[in-house]
């Protein structure tokens, strides 16, 4: 094998399977070798993680190939969506880094799909079924039991286009007739009996307003959806494998004669993002917020993607996490310890340096002229040099951190103790000479004397102590609110846990959830104090919080009150916890 063979072959073994099949198809020159793609949520709720890895292939693959994305919106129940979703989904894509091509909707359709499905009536390939749903969930039999036909199955046509169009004239109630594919109720599918293809909903569309009564169902909607926008490959995730024989059966018949071999749109299956310590449902996730479980939907503690962003998530880090997943054809629960992995290494390129106290302690430097300020200088950001240096100020009187200090310290304890030196840092060594102490015994301000002679950067400054400790000076910072957010659930397996729960119970889905929720997810600490600098950085940006960890700036923070978010720790906690 020659060595341009050889790399072609290395190269396409780390394509996801999902890419090769897409190079194979651009090879035999399918679709015209056009890609196109479409991310297809519905406006129900807010975006999460898990859409996260959806959006990245989606998008990725049309932009690798000079293909377009485009975004439709999967609007076909009224009673759900709203336009707060809407304009929620399209900032979470954009804060991902991608822009699509076109705006689309599944209500744009609504007047194709309804002359569809009359021509599906005429053809004898549709009827309108009057029994309850239980009735016809009942009549489907079971994976290894054909069903049984309905009684409506074989009414006549034009009582069927009678009453399709009374479904959608206001005449006829939620739930008392459905509109029904005529296929194969004896089907090992078991979508494939005869599914519902239409129903009734008397609520008000986002968009069409009252308009339409009779809606599409997901089924019938989504497949021709893509063939009517030109889609080439659908991608979806593994739950619709079984549904992909419905898929391309509606395609053969909406496509008429017309040869689609080459030319139609093919959906492939791809695994789900699943989290441990996550649950990323929506239905749960509107639970916690309608239930004030959580502040809203952009709570730090959430899997949503402005909840993401809020708390300091990077879309690099978000994008690395995915690509070290990858695109599977079986489920996995994936660490969140890899996600904040991700961020760490994300952040640890970007983020900028400043000093912050969170549990403070009066230092003062005996030895250090009252009223005297020196300006030191603080990198930025040791990882990039280009974004600069700025100034933190240095005097008598600091704050350091409660556990930089131990009045009785083991042998190998190597920050502040009594007779111990440390280096305060990019300032001075100093030699702790006591404490003082209030009434109850309680250290409240430590005492040390500072070398001159040993100013960070200077000549002298070479001498080494074992420990290094962060610091502010009293007069030159300012207060702070932090709130430290952790995992939102006890468990590893949220999801899991809670229909165990539910089972062995009876109870709610609240109720379960309240039994699994962490219960210090949010510590609020508001008496912090952080350098002058940090208080003027706009909201989100990006801040390691030295020795402490990765934070950045709360929208909620204005003039008078600044707040910062931990977003995750410089190390994983957790699993020590």
């Amino acid at each position: 094998m020659d060595c341009n063979t050889n790399q072609e072959t290395q190269e396409k073994k780390s394509l996801n399977f999902i890419e090769q099949i897409v190079e194979a198809d651009l090879s035999k020159g399918k679709n015209d070798s056009r890609v196109q793609t479409r991310f297809p949520p519905e406006p129900n709720g807010y975006l999460h993680i898990g859409h996260a890895k959806a959006i990245c292939i989606d998008f990725g693959l049309a932009a690798k190939h000079g293909g377009v994305c485009n975004l439709r919106f999967d609007d076909t129940n009224p009673t759900k969506e709203d336009v707060e979703y809407v304009e929620a989904i399209k900032e979470d894509i954009k804060w991902l880094g991608y822009q699509w091509g076109e705006e689309y909707y599944a209500s744009d359709y609504f007047g194709q799909l309804w002359d569809f499905a009359i021509k599906l009536i005429k053809q004898g390939r549709a009827y309108i079924d009057e029994q309850s749903s239980e009735e016809i969930a009942k009549q489907k039999g079971t994976p290894t039991q054909a069903g049984t036909e309905s009684p409506y199955r074989n009414r006549p046509i034009e009582e069927n286009l009678a009453l399709f169009e009374k479904m959608n004239s206001g005449e006829i109630g939620e739930g008392e007739m459905v509109l029904r594919a005529k296929i194969d109720m004896a089907s090992p599918n078991m979508h494939f009996r005869d599914p519902i293809i239409y129903r009734v909903v008397h609520h008000p569309h986002h968009r069409t307003g009252t308009t339409w009564k009779a809606y599409p169902m997901y089924d019938f909607a989504h497949g021709q959806s893509d063939y009517l926008e030109g889609v080439t490959h659908s991608l979806c995730t593994l739950e619709f494998v079984p549904h992909r024989p419905l898929y391309d059966l509606l395609v053969d018949w909406i496509k008429d004669d017309k040869d689609l071999d080459d030319h139609r749109p093919n959906q492939y299956e791809f695994n789900k993002l699943n989290l441990s310590y996550t649950l990323m449902s929506k239905r749960n996730l509107l639970t916690l917020v309608k239930e004030g479980l959580v502040s809203g939907w952009d709570d730090p503690r959430m899997p949503t993607l402005c909840g993401f962003r809020r708390r300091g998530y990077s879309p690099e880090s978000i994008h690395n996490f995915v690509g070290k997943i990858g695109y599977t054809t079986y489920d996995a629960l994936n660490e969140i310890a890899l996600l904040e992995s991700a961020v760490r290494e994300d952040l640890n390129k970007r983020a900028l340096r400043v000093s912050a106290v969170l549990h403070p302690i009066k230092c003062t430097i005996t030895n250090y002229p009252e009223g005297q300020v020196e300006y030191m200088e603080a990198v930025n950001n040791p990882e990039n040099p280009a974004d600069g240096t700025h100034t933190i100020a240095f005097s008598k009187h600091l704050w350091i951190e409660q556990d930089d200090f131990m009045e009785n310290a083991p042998k190998k304890y190597f920050r502040m103790t009594p007779g111990g030196e440390v280096r305060l840092k990019s300032a001075y060594i100093v030699k702790c000479t006591g404490c003082v102490k209030d009434e109850q015994g309680n250290v409240v301000e430590v005492l040390c004397e500072y070398d001159p002679e040993t100013k960070s950067g200077m000549p002298g400054a070479e001498r080494r102590v074992k420990g290094t400790i962060h610091w502010l000076s009293q007069e030159h910072c300012k207060p702070a609110e932090v709130r430290l957010y952790d995992r939102l659930w006890k468990v590893e397996n949220p999801r899991d846990e809670m229909a165990k729960i539910r089972q062995e119970t009876g109870c709610e889905a609240l109720e379960a959830m309240q039994q699994i929720i962490n219960p210090d997810s949010l510590e609020v600490l508001t008496n912090c104090y952080v350098e002058d600098f940090a208080t003027h950085l706009a909201p989100l940006t990006h801040l390691q919080f030295q020795r402490i960890g990765y934070f950045n700036v709360d929208p909620d923070t204005t003039a008078d009150h600044v707040v910062f978010n931990r977003t995750v720790g410089l190390r994983d906690s957790w699993a020590k916890k």
